[in-house]
């Protein structure tokens, strides 16, 4: 189970991965973290930045070293990692890297009520998926290999395992395609029944209503 976090915001974790190199104020690590794509290993909030680095140094992770001013721009502080700081980004990153937690993601919601929606609908949207993934795993597969000619397979290895994910899901999502499109999928012709005729087939009925007399306070 994944331990409660003093600072439980994953941008806790990027800003505190960006400070360990050098001191800098909160505008210099979001220019920082963009230029690294933390966004998109991460949903990153940049609004709450600054939130998340006074909560790192209410919680002794993150110290001010200095605060400076240019011409009439705000004051800047300066910031850098403490020791518990540095204790807790290595302990965070050990918990990432070997203890699987749940991910639940949108799509997934979306299979789950699938059967909402007739086969030959979900078919087509499943080819429109299939069609934008490999748009977006062709884009990601070049930029890959033009930042590989510069940039050390370490500072990759998140893009890398992104792609790989991307492409399982391809993978995955044509196989199902090809079953719906054969008429292989279990239950298929229940299924398309039901959107036909409004009546839900007797054993999709009953597994629907498991449960349904159970004690929620249980």
């Amino acid at each position: 189970m994944a331990k409660r976090r003093k600072v439980g915001n994953l941008l806790a974790l990027a800003i505190l991965g960006t400070v360990v190199q050098r001191p800098m104020h909160p505008y210099e690590m979001a220019s920082m973290l963009r230029a690294r794509g933390k966004d998109h290993d991460m949903r990153v909030k940049w609004g709450s930045l600054y939130t998340v680095v006074r909560n790192l140094e209410r919680h002794g992770f993150l110290e001010a070293v200095e605060s400076t001013r240019q011409g009439g721009r705000p004051e800047r502080t300066v910031y850098r990692i403490t020791d518990a700081g540095q204790e807790e980004m290595r302990d965070w990153t050990r918990e990432l890297l070997s203890d699987p937690e749940p991910e639940w993601s949108s799509f997934q919601a979306g299979l789950s009520v699938m059967g909402s929606l007739p086969p030959d609908e979900v078919a087509g949207l499943l080819r429109r998926r299939l069609r934008l993934l490999a748009e977006e795993t062709a884009t990601r597969r070049e930029a890959l290999d033009h930042d590989r000619q510069d940039v050390p397979r370490l500072f990759l290895i998140e893009d890398e395992y992104e792609l790989a994910v991307r492409e399982a899901e391809a993978a995955w999502v044509s196989a199902l395609l090809e079953e719906l499109t054969a008429g292989s999928f279990p239950g298929q012709a229940g299924w398309r029944d039901y959107h036909r005729t409004g009546r839900i087939p007797p054993d999709l009925a009953e597994i629907a209503e498991r449960g349904s007399t159970a004690d929620p306070d249980r």
